[in-house]
This record gives C-alpha cells, structure tokens and sequence, in this order.
C-alpha cells in the first residue's frame, strides 16, 4: 500500500499474494555478467596462460643455451614475469568503475552495482516508463466533457488561479449539475493533498513546489483534480467522504449525506462505463443508450489524440450509477527528453515506451517526444494475444507499449534479450521490480520509486529523468572507451618488456635490463599513468556510434594488432638503444641504463597516443586530462631520480649517461611514435 485509506479483509498470505507472485518472478531472474566481465576473463585465462609459456622458455633458454645459473635464471624469469603481467589490470579497472560511479552520482544517477557502469555502455534498448520520465509528471487538467458539452481548463501548476471555460468565456461550474458533480468526484476520489506556502515551509522538503511556493503530496493525477475542482469552486475542505475501496484502475468513495449515502467513481473510461446504465444531461439523470456510450468512446479517443490522459467520473445512489462525464490531463514531455531521445536515436539505441495509459494517449505524447516510429502503439490485450515467435517477429514495428501490466514488461524484456539486445528497463513501482531486475540494466526512480524497486535496480534515478540515464550511457561508453585505452597501453608495454628480454637473449646480447630494473620498470609505467589514462573524459563521438554488440570481442576493431605493433616497435628501439650505445664504446651499464630510460619514454609517450583509438600525436587533445599530465611527470621525476641520485644508481645498477647517450636514449624513445603515428595515418587514409 502506497497511499489511501482502507479496510481489507485477509484471503492469501506469503507466495499465494500478488507480492508473493511478484517475489517469485523476481526469483525467476539471474544475476547476469556484463560482456566487459565476460571479455576480461577470456582474456586473462589466456593472458596468464602465454605469460607462463614465455617465461618457460626464457628460463629454458638461460640455463640450457647459454649456461647461466639456475638461481639466477630464475630470479630473472620471476622478474621479467611480474613486469609482463598487468597486475594493476584488475585493479585499474575497478578504480576506472569506481570514478565512474561518482561523476554518475553527481549527475544524479546513483549505481547500485559497480558492473553496471560498463553495462550502460552496451545498452542498445532504453524501455522507459512515460509518466515522470518522459514527461514531467506535473498533471493538469485542461479538457472537461460533461452531458455533451464541452469546457476547457486555464491555468497550469498548483497555482489555484485559473478558470472552466466554454466557448472562449469563463462558466460557474455551481450552474452546471453534471459539471459540478464530476468536480465533486475528482476532490473526493483522491488521498493528494495541496499545501499553501505557508504550509509547505512546515513541511519536509521531499513535497513537490511549484514556483517556490505551493505544495503538493500524493498521485500527480490526484492532484491535477483537487486543482480543477478549487478553479471550479468545489473545496474538498468542505466535503466529506471516507474512501472505502481500491482496484484496479479505478477507485471509489462513500459520502455520507444527510440519512443516505452516495458512491463516486474516478477511473479509466474502459473500467466506470461498464459500471453506468444512465447519465446526467441538463441537470437530469436520463438512460444511458448505446449511441451515447459511442459518444463517450469517441470523446475519449480524441482527447487521448491530444495527448491528454483521460479519466471518467461516476456517482452511485439507490443502486442506479449514473455517468458524469470526462477529465483530460496533460502532462506534457520534458524539453530534456526529446533531447536524449534524438541522442539515442544517433547512438543507434532503440527508445522504448511502455506505460499503462491509454493507447492513443501514449502515442501522442510519445508523437510529441520524437519517439514514435513504425507502427502506432501495441496494447497488453495485442501482447497477450501473440506467441514469442509473433511477437520477436514484429517487435521492431513497435516503439509505444500501452495499457500493460507487470507480466507484459517482463515479458517485452525477454523478447528484446532473446534478440541480443543489451536491455536498460526503468521502472518505480514494486510491479515493476521484476522487469527491473531482467534487465541487463534495471533504473529504478529515486524520486517516485518504491524501495522494492530501488532494491531490485542497477541504477537509480535520483531526479526521475530520462536524460539522466541517457548521460549515464554515454558515461558508460567512455568508461568502457577507458578501460580499452589502458588496456592497450599496458599490454604494448608489457609486449615491450618481454620483447627486448626475450630477443636479446635469443641474439645472444647480454642481459638488456636487470631484475631491478625490470621491476622500475614496472612501478614507474603500470600504475599512475594506467590510472590516468582511465579517467579520459568523453570523446565527442561518443553518442554518435552504435552500440556494442554483444559478443563482441573486447579487441575488436584491430585493437590487438594495434597492440602487438606497438609492442614490437618499443621492444625493438628498446634493443637499438642498447646495442648502439656499447657499439659507441659506452659500457654495459651505460647501455642498460640507455635501454631503460628508452623503454620507460617510449611507453610514457604512448600513453598519449593511447588517449584515442581515432586520432593521432598530431592531432591529440592534450589539454582535456590534467591527471594524465601530472602522471607522466611523476614517472618522469621518478627515472632521473633513478638515473642522477648516488644512492639509488646503486639499487638500480644505472649510472649518469653521457650527452651522446642521453641523445640516443632520446631519439630511439621519439622514433617509436613517429613510427606509430605515420602507420596510423596511413591506415586512416586507407
């Protein structure tokens, strides 16, 4: 129970409930892995698996080939291990998620679940609820049909000022029965309350303003019609009613009056019509003829066409219901949704309405939003009417969902994944909660929602707007961008790395870097700059690309080549360093202090490079990530302290180069970009 007063009588407990069937379909569902977790556990099986086969051999290689000791052969393959292996991988990326979540938070999307970071970014399905979401859930009454006649409704917020019209000139409602009555009914079925300012400054902030200054609680529609009835005149201060009963889409109260009772009835047009067998017309009540009920339907189907979510009135007395007449709402769509819409229309991600409004309803707002597309709208009752295969078959043709219930949501979930798609499903109430919780990524409402669905989501909405989770999106896409970037980065190093052992131990060089040396190495590259790299802000493409397919590979898109030739390309001007400097006459520590200093430049100039898959040195933004900047400059400092402090030359077996052999470690460390970015423009061009 949400809201309203009543009094139940017990006929089920536990799973035989409507919570218990909702529990159980939220049993039916499975924690799922994102295709990120999915791609890095394939990758790190066979990752660990290579490490250990080139180790192998360098250590087979050391003792068998050229008759090292045992010990040292395999001090050196544990060393040259550790800095092949990206260690901080698993770490980085949690950190990159992590950032993600609270430059999210900020920007009022609150994640529940650290994975659903980069599950945003594969979403290619956004199913959105309309009210709240896609409009502003600010109801106003504005259309009134009553004993046919016609009014309209002027004024809009929680502001009382306003007036009932006909014809361009302002009416008394109190002249006109049937008017007064439907007005009657809508203050009476409701538990909204509106609040003064003077009331709203006593209340807690969670109320709804308007302006600053009046207040509102309860169901938006409610509150719609408590305004409508004070422009009319009708105060529900001075009624009195007792609502006894709820069902679904409708309600009705009693009133005391005098010795009797009356019954009001407030709900869909579909569910009070049924309930009628007369109406009031010029102040009487008259039979209520088929032709009528026609009118009615018509009525109803042209203010849906307006985009007007439409209610019926009725009252009950000595047994006979007599029909009111007809309220049409607006709620018209936030400006920043069909923003986002027309984002993800060029993102190639499928925006999805599903609401249980009325069909032509739903189609003129979702019209109005830029959302409509195919088809005009399907409803449950089409839904339920059509087998899985049916509806897989045709579900392209539909983007409006229409008068659905909680199993129909689930259900649309599951025909949208049996097709590949990535699925966001949003959604506030606990009908929702399964829906939610199918979904690659559940969003629950942080504003409206309910705690079983907040509980259920990945991601929860802290201001009810789509926009937000379409920003979460293109979030979700850099991070995954991100993780990308420093994957690349780490594993051309590592390649490297392993490189200029391996080669120059099969060319039959001395050792080109030491153990220590190995492990500077990996300290000065694999953390700050690794970390850095991962909180790139978006690229401006970003939302301009179709979404990941599912199965995709983590490398797609030539990444891995990518990586092997820059690996290849740092190994081997790691190798021409050190072999030009003892070809010069430098000494062995001198060359290994040349290939060090090359190896570890290399890879902080491919850092840069690494900040886009798109884009060249000389085309690179450089200014847009100052944590990258401050990184490589730590790591910079962090190398001459190597090279120029006494006391650690000794740890790490390097001395002071000379001029010449400062130019070589130079010029072979600029050679390895110069050569990447000359191969990435002609691969461009190509």
């Amino acid at each position: 129970v949400t809201y309203g007063r009543a009094r139940f009588l017990v006929t089920s407990t536990g799973m035989h409930t409507e919570m218990g069937r909702i529990a159980a379909l939220l049993k039916s569902t499975e924690e799922k892995k994102t295709p990120l977790q999915v791609s890095l556990d394939q990758f790190g099986r066979k990752l660990s698996i290579g490490i250990l086969v080139i180790c192998a051999l360098l250590f087979a290689v050391s003792v068998f080939l050229r008759g090292e000791n045992v010990m040292n052969a395999f001090l050196f393959a544990v060393a040259l291990a550790v800095a092949a292996i990206p260690e901080a991988l698993s770490s980085i990326v949690t950190i990159v998620l992590s950032f993600g979540t609270q430059k999210m938070a900020r920007e009022h999307a609150i994640i529940r679940k650290l994975q659903a970071v980069e599950g945003l970014g594969s979403v290619s399905v956004i199913c959105s609820d309309k009210t709240g979401t896609i409009t502003e859930n600010r109801m106003t009454v504005t259309a009134v049909r009553v004993g046919g006649e016609s009014f309209s409704v002027t004024g809009t917020g929680l502001q009382k000022a306003g007036a009932i019209q006909q014809d361009g000139r302002n009416v008394n409602p109190l002249s006109k029965p049937a008017l007064k009555e439907l007005l009657i009914c809508g203050a009476l079925c409701c538990t909204a309350e509106i609040h003064s300012p003077q009331e709203s400054a006593r209340r807690d902030r969670s109320a709804r303003t308007d302006k600053g200054s009046w207040s509102a609680t309860g169901d938006p529609t409610e509150v719609a019609l408590l305004v409508a009835a004070e422009k009319g005149g009708v105060s529900r201060q001075e009624l009195r009613s007792e609502p006894f009963d709820s069902e679904t889409r409708r309600m009705s109260v009693t009133v005391t009056q005098g010795a009797g009772t009356c019954t009001y009835w407030k709900g869909a047009a579909d569910a009070i019509l049924p309930l009628c067998g007369f109406q009031m017309r010029d102040g009487k009540t008259v039979p209520f003829s088929e032709s009528d009920r026609a009118a009615v339907r018509r009525s109803v189907t042209e203010l849906s066409d307006q985009a007007l979510r439409v209610l019926a009135f009725a009252r009950q007395e000595d047994g006979a219901c007599v029909f009111l007449g007809l309220a049409g709402m607006l709620d018209p769509p936030r400006e920043s949704a069909r923003t986002a819409i027309r984002t993800c229309a060029r993102a190639n991600i499928r925006t999805v309405m599903i609401t249980g409004d009325h069909k032509n309803t739903a189609a003129a707002i979702a019209k109005q939003a830029g959302l409509l597309r195919g088809k005009k709208a399907m409803t449950g009752d089409e839904l339920d009417a059509l087998s899985d295969a049916q509806l897989d078959a045709c579900l392209d043709q539909y983007t409006v969902f229409a008068r659905v219930n909680p199993a129909h949501k689930l259900r649309l979930v599951r025909a949208y994944r049996r097709r590949g798609e990535i699925v966001a499903m949003t959604g506030d109430g606990v009908n929702d909660a399964p829906a939610i919780k199918e979904a690659d990524v559940g969003v629950a409402m942080g504003k409206s929602g309910t705690d079983v669905a907040r509980q259920a989501a990945d991601v929860v909405l802290t201001d009810d707007n789509l926009a937000t989770l379409v920003d979460a999106v293109e979030q979700g896409r850099c991070v995954y961008a991100n993780i990308r970037k420093f994957v690349r980065y780490l594993l051309s190093c590592n390649i490297g790395e392993v490189l200029t052992m391996f080669l120059g131990i099969l060319m039959g060089m001395p050792v080109v870097l030491l153990p220590t040396q190995l492990l500077l190495v990996n300290l000065v590259t694999d953390g700050l700059p690794a970390i850095a790299l991962g909180l790139e802000p978006p690229e401006p493409e970003a939302m301009q690309k179709p979404p990941r397919k599912p199965d995709e590979s983590f490398f797609s898109d030539g990444l891995m080549g990518r990586i092997f030739f820059r690996g290849i390309l740092i190994g081997i001007c790691t190798l021409g360093a050190f072999s030009t400097v003892i070809r010069t006459g430098g000494t062995l520590e001198a060359a290994r202090t040349a290939a060090l200093c090359t190896l570890i430049l290399s890879q902080l100039v491919h850092v840069f490079e690494c900040k886009s898959e798109r884009r060249t040195l000389f085309s690179m933004p450089y200014g847009n990530n100052l944590w990258l900047i401050g990184a490589v400059a730590v790591s910079l400092a962090v190398l001459a302290a190597a090279v120029v402090f006494p006391m650690l030359r000794v740890i790490f077996s390097t001395v002071m180069l000379t001029r010449p052999q400062l130019y070589i470690a130079l010029g072979f460390s600029l050679a390895v970009p110069l050569c990447s970015s000359v191969a990435g423009l002609f691969r461009r061009k190509k």
